[in-house]
Formats: structure tokens, sequence, C-alpha cells
């Protein structure tokens, strides 16, 4: 399934985000919330309901307008995505001094059933794709 809606609303405010696996590094952390950091709704905190761990993500369309990974048979039956339309997608930042140093990571999406809030992050098969791609 090719992903083409990465829009990041669909959530609930205080609706746990729950991933099938934890993210890489983060063995303990499976329940999420999405919290808004902005008015615009872009920036957001994945924000760990068991401590206080959280991720900077922003729907990858507005920096990103032709990113549309393609989600492997196995996760979107893990998620039960049946449909495009299923998806909210996401994509972690890594914060810099300023927006121009501020990275995403195109390689790893955060791919949320917007209906189940089942999530995971997948490692994409994209050679053309990297862990640190600049905002701007």
């Amino acid at each position: 399934m090719t992903t083409s809606t990465p829009q990041a609303e669909g959530t609930d405010a205080g609706a746990v985000i729950s991933l099938v696996r934890p993210l890489p590094g983060f063995p303990g952390h499976h329940r999420f919330t999405l919290e808004s950091l902005d008015d615009a709704g872009v920036l957001s905190a994945l924000r760990s309901v068991e401590d206080e761990t959280r991720f900077l993500v922003v729907p990858p369309h507005t920096f990103f307008p032709d990113y549309a990974p393609v989600v492997d048979d196995t996760t979107q039956a893990e998620l039960g995505l049946e449909t495009a339309e299923d998806v909210l997608l996401l994509v972690v930042l890594t914060p810099g001094e300023s927006l121009a140093g501020t990275t995403a990571n195109l390689l790893a999406p955060v791919v949320v059933n917007r209906h189940t809030l089942a999530a995971a992050q997948v490692i994409l098969d994209d050679a053309s794709l990297t862990t640190a791609v600049p905002l701007v």
C-alpha cells in the first residue's frame, strides 16, 4: 500500500496510540499520545504514557509533498490497514539549532491506523531515503 494521506488530524486529543512493536531503542514504550505543539497542527509530540519520553513528529506532506512510502503487507495486516485513507503518517524529527538544522527521518515513518490507533515505525526498503533529511 502506498500512503498518500499523511494528515495529522483524525486522532482525538488524549487518545492512546498503541505500538504493535516498540520503537527501535525504546523497548518499554508501547503507548503514546499525540499532542499538538502549534496552532497550525503541524508540529506534534508523540509522548509516551509510560514516562516523559517524547518524539517530535510532523505529517510529512507539509515539508515533503511527494513523499509516499510503501507500507509492506505484514505491517498493513498488523495495523489492520485496508485503504490509504486508514493511514495517519508521521515522521520523527531531530531538532537542530533552528528550523534549517532540523531533519526528518523519512526512512522510518510512524504509521498509525487512524481508526484503531494501532501503530508501528516502519523501516522502508528504499535506498533513496535517509534518517536525516533537512526540513528546509
